[in-house]
């Protein structure tokens, strides 16, 4: 299996997570996370402390979804391998 059609079938693989819709959420979550600590500690941030805060959990938050959806392609780059190492073993390799 040559490259270019292994990464347009790791494309049509579904994924357990769905990056799109964790991306769609960073900001509700960046939101909910200021609300919380605002709810617990009893004080409200000023406009500026909120907006900021905002803004460096959703760039974390964008980071790690980076993260994850490059760790999803090595998983995946190494089932497709230990799939055809597994074949091989049964039909040999092909010359």
């Amino acid at each position: 299996m040559n490259g270019i059609t292994r990464e347009r079938k790791l494309r049509r693989l579904r994924s357990a997570i769905d990056f799109d819709v964790v991306g769609d959420n960073i900001t509700d979550i960046a939101d909910f996370t200021v609300e919380k600590y605002e709810f617990t500690t009893q004080g409200a941030l000023s406009p500026e402390v909120r907006e900021e805060a905002v803004d460096r959990i959703k760039l974390a938050l964008r980071q790690r979804v980076e993260e994850m959806a490059l760790r999803r392609k090595q998983v995946l780059d190494m089932l497709f391998e230990a799939a055809e190492t597994a074949l091989h073993e049964v039909v040999g390799p092909k010359n």
